[in-house]
C-alpha cells in the first residue's frame, strides 16, 4: 500500500519547483522594504515579524504523536474503530515534558485530531473524542498544563481531513465545515494562548480537499479572530514555490517525506520528522532503531537552524500514555549535545498570502507564445506548467481579465528558476505591473531582475484588467504564475 510518505517523497521528486535551488536574493524574496504598509487589520495582536522570530528564537520543539493510531499500530487511525480503544492506561504529560526539557526543547506540539478524525479532547461536538472512553481523559488539558507548567511554549495539530465525519474532497457541506470551526472555537478558547496551530490534511495530493472547498480564508480569519498571535501553518504548503508564505503564517517542511529547506532561505520555517520510524508508536519501537544522536543534532538541528528554520522532532508516547524509556534516553542524549545557543538571527518581513489568486482560471492573452504553449499556463493554478513567448523575443507582456472589477492589494510573479539546467537565473532584465483604469495602463509596481518568487504589496486598487510586461535578455523568460490577491 503506498503510504503518505511515499506519496509525498514521490511528489517531492516530480514537484520541480519544490527543487528551485535557493540563492542569496531568494533571502529577499519578498520586495517590500519600501513598499505601502498593508491595510489595517480588524485583528489587534502583535506585528506578524515578530511573532515569527519569537518562534524561530524557540529552535527545537517537540511533536507528540499521540491519537487513535497509536493503539492500532497504523500511521493513520482506523476511522470504524469504538472510541473506548483508544484507552491509555497510564498516561503521562508531565514526562513528556520532562523528556522535552532534557532534550534542550522548547516548545510542543500534539495532535488534537488526526485523519481518522478521533478527537482527543471532550468535544461537544457530535464527533467521537475521550469523551466516550473508559477514562474520560482530556489529554488536551493534561499536555498544556504539563508544558507550561514546565515553561514549555504549547502548539497544536489539526487535521482538516476527517474520515470519521467524512470531511472529504467532494463531500465539503456547510454543516461540515461548521464543525471544523466548532471544534476549533473549543481548542483556541478553552485551552488558553496556543503559539501556534499545525493544520494537516488540507489541500494535499493526498487529501484533495482544496482551500475553496473547505474555505481556507475563512477558517484562518476565524482562528485569528479568537487568538490573533497564533501562528497558522498548513502543513500541506511546502509544495507552492519554495520562495513564498502561500497559506502558512510559518513555512513547513515534512522531512520525513522529503522534503528540504532551500540553502539560503530567509522564510520562517520549521521541519519535522521522526525520532523513530514512523509518526506513532508502534509495538516495535520499543527495541526499534531511534535517529542517531549526532543525525539530530550535527546533521538537522544546527543546519536548519541557520536557515531560520525550527526543528520539530516527533516523539510518539506509547499505548500507556508514556515515553518508552529508549525514546527518554536518546532525548538526554541529545540534550547533552546540544544547548539552545539563544536567539536566532534576524528575519526580514514577507507578505503571506491566504487569500485566492484572483487571476486563475479567468481568461489571459499574451503578446506571443510557441505552438503547444499558451497564456494559460501561467494562470492555471499548476507553478510546475509556465508560459513564455516566441524564442528571440526580448519584450513580452501577459494580460489577465478578472471578468469584473476586483479589488487587489497584492501582486506576484513566479519564475521557474532551477526547473531546467539550462534555466539556472532569472532571464527577466525587469518587469512592470500595470491595470486597466477604463482608459489607460496605469503602472502599479515595478523592479528590476526578480527572485524566483516575487512578491508585491501595493495600495489596494480596483480593476478589470492586470497586465505583467517584461524585459529579457537573450533567452525567452518562462512565467509560472501570475498572481493577483486581494490579501
Amino acid at each position: 500500500m503506498t503510504t503518505r510518505r511515499d506519496f509525498c517523497q514521490w511528489m517531492a521528486k516530480t514537484a520541480s519547483l519544490a527543487m528551485i535551488p535557493s540563492v542569496a536574493a531568494q533571502a529577499s524574496a519578498v520586495q517590500a522594504s519600501q513598499e505601502p504598509a498593508p491595510a489595517p487589520s480588524a485583528r489587534h495582536g502583535r506585528p506578524l515579524l515578530e511573532l515569527q522570530q519569537q518562534f524561530l528564537d524557540l529552535r527545537f520543539g517537540m511533536f507528540v504523536h499521540f491519537n487513535m493510531a497509536t493503539f492500532q499500530n497504523r500511521e493513520w487511525g482506523d476511522p470504524t474503530s469504538p472510541a473506548d480503544q483508544f484507552n491509555p492506561t497510564a498516561l503521562d504529560t508531565d514526562q513528556w515534558a520532562a523528556a522535552a526539557k532534557s532534550a534542550n526543547m522548547t516548545w510542543g506540539c500534539l495532535t488534537t485530531k488526526h485523519h481518522d478524525g478521533f478527537c482527543i479532547w471532550p468535544t461537544a461536538t457530535k464527533s467521537a473524542s475521550v469523551r466516550l472512553t473508559q477514562h474520560k481523559t482530556d489529554v488536551v488539558r493534561a499536555y498544556v498544563d504539563s508544558f507550561r507548567k514546565a515553561n514549555l511554549r504549547v502548539a497544536l495539530y489539526f487535521s482538516i481531513l476527517d474520515m470519521r465525519d467524512d470531511i472529504r474532497h467532494f463531500n465539503i457541506t456547510h454543516d461540515k465545515i461548521q464543525l471544523v470551526k466548532d471544534q476549533l472555537t473549543e481548542l483556541f478558547t478553552g485551552y488558553g494562548a496556543v503559539d501556534a496551530l499545525i493544520i494537516d490534511g488540507w489541500n494535499a495530493p493526498w487529501s484533495r480537499i482544496t482551500y475553496e472547498e473547505m474555505p481556507f480564508t475563512e477558517i484562518y480569519e476565524h482562528i485569528k479572530s479568537m487568538q490573533p498571535d497564533c501562528l497558522v501553518s498548513d502543513l500541506n504548503a511546502s509544495q507552492f514555490p519554495a520562495g513564498g508564505l502561500y497559506y502558512s503564517d510559518l513555512k513547513a517542511f515534512e522531512q520525513n517525506a522529503g522534503q528540504k529547506v532551500p540553502p539560503g532561505s530567509d522564510l520562517p520555517a520549521f521541519s519535522c520528522v521522526t525520532l523513530t520510524d514512523g509518526w506513532f508508536w508502534k509495538q516495535s519501537d520499543a527495541n526499534g532503531r531511534l535517529k542517531p544522536t549526532a543525525t539530530v543534532v550535527d546533521e538537522w538541528l544546527v543546519p536548519l537552524n541557520r536557515r531560520h528554520c525550527n526543528l520539530i522532532l516527533n516523539a510518539a508516547p506509547n499505548r500507556e500514555g508514556r515515553l518508552a524509556p529508549n525514546v527518554v534516553a536518546r532525548l538526554e542524549e541529545i540534550g547533552k549535545a546540544w544547548q539552545h545557543p539563544g536567539p536566532a538571527e534576524k528575519i526580514s518581513e514577507h507578505i503571506v498570502i491566504t487569500t485566492p489568486n484572483l487571476a486563475t482560471g479567468k481568461p489571459i492573452k499574451a503578446s506571443s507564445y510557441p505552438d503547444t504553449v499558451g497564456p494559460d499556463l501561467a494562470n492555471d493554478g499548476d507553478f510546475r506548467s509556465s508560459w513564455n513567448p516566441d524564442d528571440g523575443l526580448t519584450s513580452a507582456w501577459l494580460q489577465v481579465d478578472l471578468k469584473k472589477e476586483q479589488s487587489f492589494n497584492v501582486l506576484s510573479l513566479v519564475e521557474p528558476v532551477g526547473q531546467w539546467d539550462d534555466y539556472k537565473q532569472s532571464r527577466i532584465k525587469s518587469y512592470k505591473f500595470q491595470a486597466w483604469n477604463g482608459h489607460d495602463w496605469t503602472t502599479l509596481v515595478e523592479g528590476g531582475v526578480p527572485v524566483p518568487v516575487a512578491i508585491h504589496r501595493i495600495p489596494r486598487v480596483t480593476s478589470s484588467q492586470v497586465r505583467l510586461t517584461i524585459e529579457s535578455g537573450h533567452d525567452a523568460p518562462h512565467i509560472a504564475d501570475l498572481g493577483v490577491y486581494n490579501q
